[in-house]
């Protein structure tokens, strides 16, 4: 099965600094450059991942 790789909602269409990440597979997120779809893939444990997620979502990881 191919993964089903899906694009950052906050990537633009103007081909700048993108990440995908496939959901769905078992105790990890596989995140990948979109602009390097044959390249490695990095992977995140899911727990981990989604905290990250929701720090980001909180605004708490915004550059100073």
């Amino acid at each position: 099965m191919t993964p089903a790789w899906r694009k950052s909602s906050y990537s633009g269409s103007n081909g700048g600094d993108c990440v995908e990440v496939v959901h769905g597979i078992t105790g990890v997120t596989p995140v990948r450059d979109s602009k390097d779809p044959h390249g490695p893939a990095l992977l995140f444990p899911a727990p981990a991942f989604a905290a990250f997620l929701a720090e980001l979502k909180a605004g708490r990881l915004r550059d100073s």
